[in-house]
This record gives C-alpha cells, sequence and structure tokens, in this order.
C-alpha cells in the first residue's frame, strides 16, 4: 500500500515537468508595426529583414487588400485619396486601399536574439485613425463592395516591441505573491 501512494506521488510530480517537455517552442515571437522601413530599421536594428519584410508585405498587400467596385466606395472606409485602382492580372479592376505600413513577427531565441524567420503582412489604415491588416486565410476575394475580411489591430506604430513568450511561464508571471 505504502508502495502505490509513494508512486502515484512520484507520477504526479513528475506531470509538470513532462506539460513542460510538450511545449517545443524555443523561442517567442515579436511583432512590430512599422510605417516604412528606416522605422523597422530603427527599432531592429537588421536592415535585410526590413527590406524583405516590406517586399513581402507590399506584395501580399495586392492579393489580401479588400476590393471595392468603386473609388467612393473605398475612400468610405479608408479615407480621402488612399485609394487607388489595381488589377488582379486577369484583366479585372478593383479598388482597394494603399498600404500604409506593415507588420513584421521575429522569431526570437530563449537570449532574445532574432533567430532564422520572420513573418510580414501588410497594415491599412483604416478612415478612423485605426489599423488593420487581412484576417488569416484571407483572399483578395471581391464580396459585392465589402472587400476582404479585415481584423482591427491595436499596435502603435514604430514603437520598441516587447515579446511574446507562450506557456506557464507567460500566466504564472502575472500572479504575485502576497505578502
Amino acid at each position: 500500500m505504502k508502495r502505490s501512494r509513494t508512486a502515484a506521488l512520484l507520477l504526479m510530480s513528475t506531470a509538470p515537468l513532462l506539460l513542460t517537455a510538450c511545449d517545443r517552442s524555443e523561442s517567442a515571437s515579436r511583432e512590430g508595426l512599422y510605417t516604412s522601413v528606416e522605422a523597422c530599421v530603427a527599432q531592429t536594428n537588421d536592415s535585410a529583414t526590413c527590406r524583405q519584410a516590406f517586399a513581402k508585405a507590399q506584395q501580399d498587400a495586392t492579393a489580401s487588400a479588400p476590393r471595392f467596385a468603386n473609388r467612393e466606395a473605398c475612400e468610405a472606409s479608408y479615407g480621402k485619396e488612399q485609394c487607388a485602382e489595381r488589377s488582379d492580372g486577369a484583366n479585372h479592376s478593383f479598388f482597394g486601399p494603399l498600404m500604409t505600413g506593415f507588420f513584421l513577427s521575429q522569431m526570437m531565441s530563449r537570449n532574445g536574439v532574432a533567430a532564422n524567420g520572420f513573418n510580414s503582412a501588410p497594415a491599412f489604415r483604416d478612415s478612423n485613425g485605426g489599423w488593420q491588416r487581412p484576417a488569416a486565410g484571407a483572399g483578395g476575394v471581391y464580396r459585392g463592395g465589402t472587400g476582404t475580411a479585415m481584423v482591427p489591430v491595436n499596435a502603435t506604430p514604430n514603437r520598441a516591441v516587447t515579446v511574446s513568450r507562450s506557456g506557464f511561464g507567460s500566466s504564472g508571471s502575472s500572479r504575485g505573491i502576497g505578502g
């Protein structure tokens, strides 16, 4: 009987270690919103990554930007002179907002140094002064003037970004020990 209790306690005490080992993310993610390559370089000190992220976001902006049937509908959502006529390559014209910034997500190693790999996405400023990005999986599908699915973002452009980590540390560090 004592052995089964001891064995149960030993198994229970190793459970947190096993659960921690399941989280294979060796890195954290850092994301920033930048209005220019220069602002990105000033914050990250990584000129090559900023240029590549901007170029990729610019390329993605054509495919993922909201599409409108006319300039007036686009400008109602994104502001005067913030829309341009574009073509999807199949001789279909539409109006879409101009890319006014880009998001850069960098994978960070545990010591805070940028690891290999990044993601980027175009950013659009709406007529209310807020920022938007294409929703995950959103393509540039015309939806009768409503545009592609966009999600609002509460980000401050061109500011130093913080590192977000997953796992037990992110929730455990928010609780203090009462004294």
